[in-house]
Order: structure tokens, then C-alpha cells, then sequence
């Protein structure tokens, strides 16, 4: 809990922010404290109302903008603000790009002591907006209002969208969201009026009770739709109701599933996928490869960036042809078949079984035979034994999650010695500990950051490491 801010102390003015905080916060100074300001951005002088404060820092929320930074914006969405999505969307392009850059490299050099000298320009995305090929929105009947909805019929409170930050039982109704492209919108949209004329009750997420839960809608550069829908407790023909419909409306789905979750949290892993129409899969494809998708896949969600984060990966491995790659946290084995074609076998191990499942799958529709796969614990599966069982690895590639790597799994890729690790990450501060970690062997040689996510503060690195 922060301290409590006494009234007269609350207020700043002229606060000039000079800098932005890896969860994209404005960063400036007053006294000897540093202030974390929400929507605030380099080259702003803004008035401020702080709101939360720690012994060396605080937090706040600008009241006025006194003067506007060059990199500064109009939002293009109306529910920016509000919503907790495309935070940066107040900032031009290629200063989200610069700032993404500077975070990189500040974390690479701060907690990995990485020399970034010769760290390599971050690679833009070309779609900034409609680029996710999967969104989740949930269903509520504690719709959160807005200014905007003053004049709403207090009756009518179910909505279709996102949660509110902060906020596990509020949900923002949204109109147009600008992450993904159609038919996502008319989707959505034509949905939640169907189930409000059809009277099909919105879930209560305090409750526990009410029909229609979460609906996932995932697309892929192939053109195919999957739609999920996700039910709690429909009442009788409901769910015939609503998929029919849906059926009828948008005859290109190739997907059309259902879940009945009747847990008290939303995830789907450990429920059963009902198909009403279609099949219980969509197709990604690249460079060639199909990759098999479905409801529970993991699959990159920016699908044309991935592509580009992919061909990177494999430049920076340079493969001949004649490599043991080891792929770990290889996930539905989307990196191991893509680079598959230019090693001699790689070799994925990865955590959830699902996934590895998959991953085999993937290998077979495209006739791919130099792959091996393994579930586990990276920790417990990377031991002494299966290494002499598969043999020393010319090459590692690391795509961990955020938490980044395990200092065990640190540890083996240290008493493997391969002669080259490619490192991806999706947290630099992370991937710059396990760096420093790495460095009693291996030199980091080249540096790249890749934008997944425009509009957000989050970011991708692929680092080269060679063995000293």
C-alpha cells in the first residue's frame, strides 16, 4: 500500500516528463522522487494529481497538459483511456518505436552490463493497427459507463467487451475495436444484440451465474475464422439459438465452436471443445508451412510480424544444414519447423503437453521428419542423461516466457557449451538477466529488437550469443 497523500501535497504543476517506464508511464522528477504519470509522454509539461506514493517514487494521472509533446497524437480509438489496451496510441509511430528501442537497450546494458553499441535498429511493424489474430471478449451484466453514457437506459447494462483495469467484474462495452480485422467487429457486435433481443443473459462475474460467458475469436493470415463461444449456465435451447444464428450470419467461419465453463475462472485448457460447425481448427501459413491452429493453440498473435521475428531468429542462427538445434519453450513448435529445413534435427522440449502435441502435428502436415519433441519441465527435461541420449546441440534457441529462463536452465545451457545460442524474448529486463547470467560464457554479438504489438509498450528482442 503507498502512503497516504496529504490534500495540499496532491497537486504538481508544470511537471516536464522526460522519459517513459517500461509499463508506459511518463517518468519525471519532483524533489527527490520520481513520479510514474498515466498517459503522460517525453516532451509534455503537464499538471499532475498524484494519487499513490512509495518511499522513493509515486504515481499519478495528468489533470491539464500545459504543453503538448512533438511526439504527442490524437487516439484514432474512441475508447482509449477507458479500455486497458493500446496504451501508447497517443504517441506518433516512430517515437513508440524510438522509446521501444531506448527500453531495450537500457535494460540490456542496466542488468545484463551488455555492451549495446552495436545493437541493431528495431523493426517496425507494417500493420499498426488490425494486426492480433486473436481477441477474448467477455460478456457482463455490470456494464461499466462512461461520459459518454449519460444518457444510457440504466436497464440495459450488459455488455460485450473488455475488462476495465482495476476492475475484475466491469466490463466496457465496446463498438470498434482496432486490433483485429473483420469480421471481428460485425462479429461481436451482431452477437451481443442477438443475445439482448433474444434475452440470453450476460454472465455476472460476481454472481457466478447467467448464460453467456466469453466469446474468442481468432482469424490467420490464411483468411480462415475461428469463433468460440463460451457458455455458464444457458438455459434450454439457447445454445442451439445462438450458434445457429451465428452460423447463418457469417458462413465463413470454418470454426464454429462451444464450451460450457462452469468454473470460477475463465480459462479454457481443461474444458471441452464442442463443435457446432466446421472443423476444430484453423490454418496459419509460412513461407510454405501450415501450421494447425486450434482453440487451445499457442500461436504468436501478431501472425505477419511473427513471420518477420521468425526469419530474423533463423538469420541469426545462420543454419548450413548440418546442426542439432535445440529449440526450448518451443511451444506449439513454431520456430523448430520453420527452421527445421536448414538443420540436420532439432529437437523442442517444451512445458505443456498440448502444445507438444501439436508441435508433432505441425511436423507431419508438412512432411517435416528431423523434428523431436518433448513435454516437461524445461528444468527436469534438460538433464545430463537426455542430452547424451539426443547429443550436444550446435545450436540453442530460447523462446522463453516472460518470467524468462530458470537460473537450472541457465545453468545447462552454460555445461552444454553449444557454439551459438539465439536468444527471444518478450521482457528485455528479464532476457538481461539471464544474459548476465550467460556471460561467464558466451558473448553477446548481435542485438535486435522486433515491434510485435504497436500501440503498446511491449517488445521483442532476438540476441546472438557466441560461445567465448
Amino acid at each position: 500500500m503507498g502512503r497516504r497523500i496529504p490534500q495540499e501535497k496532491r497537486n504538481l504543476s508544470n511537471v516536464e516528463i522526460f522519459d517513459i517506464a517500461e509499463e508506459g508511464k511518463g517518468v519525471a522528477r519532483h524533489d527527490d522522487l520520481v513520479l510514474f504519470i498515466e498517459k503522460a509522454i517525453p516532451g509534455d509539461v503537464v499538471n499532475v494529481e498524484l494519487q499513490r506514493k512509495k518511499k522513493s517514487f509515486a504515481e499519478g494521472r495528468v489533470t491539464e497538459i500545459v504543453t503538448s509533446s512533438p511526439y504527442r497524437i490524437e487516439p484514432f480509438c474512441p475508447h482509449f483511456g477507458v479500455c486497458g489496451g493500446c496504451k501508447w496510441q497517443h504517441m506518433e509511430y516512430d517515437a513508440q518505436l524510438k522509446f521501444k528501442q531506448q527500453s531495450v537497450g537500457n535494460a540490456l546494458s542496466r542488468i545484463g552490463k551488455v555492451d549495446t553499441a552495436s545493437m541493431e535498429p528495431i523493426l517496425g511493424s507494417a500493420q499498426t493497427m488490425y494486426y492480433r489474430n486473436k481477441l477474448e471478449f467477455t460478456f457482463s451484466n455490470k456494464r461499466w459507463l462512461t461520459n459518454k453514457d449519460e444518457e444510457v437506459d440504466k436497464n440495459d447494462m450488459d455488455a460485450l467487451g473488455f475488462h476495465v483495469p482495476g476492475r475484475f467484474d466491469k466490463i466496457l462495452d465496446i463498438d470498434h475495436c482496432f486490433l483485429q480485422e473483420d469480421p471481428s467487429n460485425q462479429l461481436r457486435n451482431a452477437v451481443r444484440n442477438y443475445a439482448v433481443e433474444k434475452q440470453i443473459s450476460f454472465y455476472d462475474l460476481r454472481m457466478h451465474e447467467g448464460a453467456l460467458r466469453n466469446l474468442i475469436i481468432r482469424t490467420s493470415s490464411t483468411g480462415e475464422v475461428m469463433v468460440i463461444v463460451v457458455f455458464a449456465y444457458p438455459e434450454e435451447g439457447q445454445v442451439e439459438l445462438l450458434m445457429s444464428y451465428i452460423a447463418s450470419q457469417f458462413p465463413e467461419i470454418v470454426s464454429l465452436l462451444y464450451i460450457i465453463n462452469q468454473k470460477k475462472n475463465d480459462t479454457i485448457f481443461d474444458q471441452d471443445i464442442h463443435v457446432f460447425r466446421g472443423r476444430d481448427f484453423i490454418y496459419e501459413e509460412m513461407e510454405g508451412l501450415k501450421f494447425k491452429v486450434g482453440p487451445k493453440s499457442f500461436y504468436q498473435t501478431n501472425s505477419r510480424q511473427a513471420y518477420e521475428l521468425y526469419k530474423i531468429t533463423r538469420e541469426f542462427a545462420d543454419l548450413k544444414g548440418t546442426e542439432l538445434v535445440y529449440d526450448l519453450y518451443t511451444g506449439a513448435g513454431t520456430i523448430a519447423n520453420f527452421v527445421a529445413k536448414n538443420a540436420r534435427e532439432v529437437v523442442g522440449v517444451e512445458y505443456v503437453p498440448t502444445a507438444i502435441e501439436d508441435a508433432k502435428v505441425n511436423s507431419a502436415i508438412n512432411d517435416i521428419h528431423n523434428t523431436k519433441f518433448f513435454a516437461g519441465d524445461m528444468k527436469d527435461v534438460l538433464t545430463a542423461d537426455f542430452i547424451a541420449a539426443h547429443g550436444k546441440p550446435d545450436v540453442v534457441i530460447t523462446d522463453p516466457p516472460r518470467a524468462g529462463m530458470h537460473a537450472d536452465v541457465v545453468d545447462r545451457i552454460l555445461e552444454m557449451e553449444a557454439p551459438k545460442v539465439v536468444y527471444v524474448s518478450c521482457n528485455a529486463a528479464t532476457q538481461a538477466r539471464d544474459l548476465e547470467m550467460l556471460s561467464v560464457k558466451y558473448d553477446v554479438i548481435r542485438i535486435k529488437p522486433v515491434d510485435m504489438f504497436p500501440q503498446t509498450q511491449h517488445v521483442e528482442n532476438v540476441v546472438l550469443l557466441m560461445l567465448k
